[in-house]
Formats: C-alpha cells, structure tokens, sequence
C-alpha cells in the first residue's frame, strides 16, 4: 500500500492555544512535537513553571535527537503544591524565558515553538500580556507556536489560528490515586 504524503500549496505557521482545566495539554504539544519530527521538523520546546519536579517528557524528547532543543525554565508551580519560592523569582524566571524565546525565535533554526505553561505565567503575572502578544507579532511567518496551560486570555485566543480546551471529567487524583509515571509525569 502507497502512503500519501499531503503538501499544503501555501505553508503557513500556525498558532495554537491548548487551555482549560484538564489534563493533557503539555501531553497535547508533545504529540504535535513528535509529529513535527516525523516531518523532520527542527523544533524548540521552553517549559515556564516546571522544573522542581522530574517530568518524562525532558528524557523522553532526548530520545528525538537534535531536532528537538528542550528548556524547563521554571522553578515550579508558583504558589501551590508547597512550592517554596516567591513570586518574585518566579517572575525573573519567566522574564529569563522571554528572552530565550527571543533569542531562539529570531536564530531561525526552529519550524515549530512551544512554549508550555505560558498562559498560567500570564494568569499569574509572571509575564504581561503585551509581552505574550509581542511574541506572537514577531513570530516568524512560517514558525507554528504552540502555547499551553490553563485560563489562556480571552485577546491571546482572539488572535491564533486553533484554540483547544481540555476539560477534566474525570482524574485519579480524585481518588486519592499518586500520580504514575508515564502518565501524570
């Protein structure tokens, strides 16, 4: 059997938001992220917020070799989970990640960019909206970029091209089930 293989007449990037209270939405990104290297796509990954606890995407991704360039810049969830820094540095932390962003968004090197947890950062006032709607303005034509994490603002889902809202039914964490690897990290 021949498979096809579909070419877009106009390439384009794209901007997708994947928001709500549910689980998967870094899980969502990490799909598009392995699909993007099917395609031999170079891709950036810059994790706000995690980083205190070990999550299997960061030696999982190791795993796709070169084409995948992998930053968690964050100190944690700020403000819960007994996380012990103050807002301030959490805030210098997410500040540091904008000027990654930068730094990686302009080098040219990437066809695809997420930046996982950035619409928490902005909930919480680590990063401003005119900063997030900056990033989005000097996003290269041809760059998809991915941004994730609950309570996306109502202006950064106004201007992408697919927004996805994950929503919890249901989660073990109810039932005082720890979480797995594999699955929940």
């Amino acid at each position: 059997m021949e498979i096809t293989k579909l070419e877009p007449e106009k390439k384009q990037g794209l901007v997708v938001v994947l928001t709500g209270n549910g689980k998967g939405k870094t899980t969502s990104s990490m799909g598009m992220v392995l699909r993007a290297v099917g395609h031999n796509m170079r891709v950036c990954v810059i994790q706000f917020m995690k980083g205190d606890l070990y999550s299997g995407e960061w030696d999982g991704v190791k795993l796709l070799g070169d084409l995948v360039d992998f930053s968690s810049t964050g100190k944690g969830f700020c403000g819960i989970q007994g996380n012990p820094y103050p807002h301030s540095e959490h805030r210098k932390n997410a500040q540091d990640a904008l000027q990654l962003i930068d730094q990686k968004m302009s080098s040219g090197r990437f066809e695809l960019m997420v930046l996982d947890e950035i619409n928490n950062a902005l909930e919480l006032k680590l990063v401003d909206l005119d900063q997030v709607l900056n990033i989005l303005d000097k996003r290269p034509e041809q760059m998809h970029l991915i941004l994730t994490g609950r309570d996306a603002h109502p202006e950064v889902i106004e201007r992408c091209d697919t927004a996805s809202r994950v929503e919890e039914i249901k989660h073990a964490y109810r039932k005082d089930i720890e979480p797995q690897p594999g699955i929940d990290y």
